[in-house]
Order: structure tokens, then sequence, then C-alpha cells
């Protein structure tokens, strides 16, 4: 269950993130009234359905993969699904994979990046258990298939085939959570991982509000829009910005946009 906390100011915010252990992952919103969802979800809006999803899934995946040698050369290609999802999450296609990354501050980051300050919205952060997560999800799977006995230590480095070769192929209905092997410096610069949904024709937020995870901690930090000037000086002190997340022009130019909007209010 989702458990959203009311944030009064910057140091309850720090204090809040502070004070959770290492195995949390997080996720930033520009606004607070948007929902957890995949670009995937997103793009096919309200004409969604599970089967829109995955025909969506199996088509562009399918496109993406025969037309990629030829903007990519003879370059390494992705072995597994979940590292040619995370490949066209980075260049913009929509997949059913969710950004997160374990660094609250870096979340901080981007939901600052796509913040208007004009229009005065309030910001979120997700902060998600993933151990309880991935424990859950892994004990749903033991439950419905006798063989399958592993545990989340033994899954370390893992998780890719795991996901081709059993969460996805039996489309079980559980959220999984990994950093692709196929690990681009921008990803490793965010402290990225993906949280994604076992069933392409499952919203992720559906899943997160089944019973097996009624116990896991998850989180929705509301942000005051009052608090954007102070969270900006604050990643600023920590060097967090675009330069740093980015490490190209691109970044650069996002940097510029960021500073000049603030000094525009």
């Amino acid at each position: 269950m989702i458990r959203e906390v009311e944030i009064k100011d910057s140091d309850e915010l720090i204090r809040k993130i502070n004070e959770l252990p290492n195995n949390f992952i997080y996720r930033g919103h520009a606004d607070s009234a948007w929902k957890l969802e995949s670009t995937l979800e997103r793009t096919l809006g309200d004409k969604w359905s599970s089967e829109l999803a995955k025909k969506c899934e199996d088509h562009y995946l399918n496109l993406f993969k025969s037309k990629y040698h030829i903007y990519n050369g003879n370059e390494h290609e992705p072995k597994s699904k979940l590292a040619w999802l995370s490949v066209m999450q980075h260049y913009g296609a929509p997949t059913r994979l969710i950004d997160f990354t374990e660094s609250p501050y870096v979340a901080l980051y981007f939901a600052l990046e796509a913040y208007n300050p004009l229009l005065k919205k309030d910001l979120a952060i997700y902060a998600i258990d993933y151990n309880s997560i991935m424990d859950e999800s892994l004990s749903y799977i033991s439950k419905r298939d006798s063989s399958f006995k592993k545990t989340r230590n033994e899954i370390i480095g893992k998780q890719d085939a795991l996901f081709d070769d059993v969460v996805d192929r039996f489309s079980y209905e559980v959220v999984w959570i990994t950093e692709p092997l196929e690990l681009n410096a921008r990803i490793d610069r965010q402290s990225g991982t993906f949280l994604i949904s076992g069933d392409t024709e499952q919203r992720i937020e559906n899943l997160l509000v089944k019973q097996i995870y009624s116990n896991v901690i998850i989180h929705k930090y509301i942000i005051p829009s009052s608090l954007y000037e102070n969270i900006y000086a604050l990643l600023r002190k920590m060097n967090i910005n675009a330069k740093t997340i980015y490490g190209d022009l691109g970044g650069l130019a996002k940097s510029i946009k960021m500073d000049m909007q603030v000094h525009a209010i």
C-alpha cells in the first residue's frame, strides 16, 4: 500500500529520507498528482488495455531489435529482454520500465528537472523497500512453482536472466526490480535501477495494491511547491545537477535552463 506523507518543511524532508535504510529506491515526480506508471502506460493513456499493452510491447520491441543494427552499427547488442527494454527507455521509446534510483537526492533532482515553478504544483518522492518487494515477489513465484527456490541474495546479478526465463515467460503478476546488466554510463551516474510489472497486462499500481505487497513499505512524500527553491539550493550544494547527472552538452543545457527558471521566479 502506498502511504502518503505530507512534508511541512525542508528539515522534515531531509530527516525523512535520511532515516530510511539503504534498501530503499526512489523516484521523483514534478507533480504529486502523477501516478506511478510506466511510459508505456502513460503513452497509451485512456486507451490502455491489457491486450493493447501486450500488443504494443511485442510489436515495438521487435521493431527496435530489427532496426537496431542500422543505427548502432556493429556495436554490442543487448542480451536479455530487460536489457533491450532499458536501451529503448534510454533513447525515449515507451516501455513498461519505470526509472528509479538508489539516491533520494537524485530522485529530488528529477522531480525538479521536470518542474514548472509557474504552475506551483506540489512535488512528490516515492520511496519503496526494495528488499521487501523482491522477497514477496520471489515468495509468490515459489508458491506457484515448487521447483523455484531462489532467495533474494541468490539472484544478485541474475535478475535479467530470471526475468526472461521465469517472470516474463510465465507472466507472473509480481513487481520486479533490477539493474540491467547492460549498464550505461548515464544510468551508473544516476545510481539507476528499474521497476517493472512481471505481467505485460498489469499496471504497476494495480500490482502494488495486491495483498502480497500489503506489508511492504511504500512512501509517497508530498512536497509543497514552496520548498522548490530550497531543494534546488540544497542539490546545488551537493553538486547534484544536470551536468553531473548527464555528463554531456545536453546536461549543461538542462542545467542552464533550471538555473534560469529559479532566477525567473
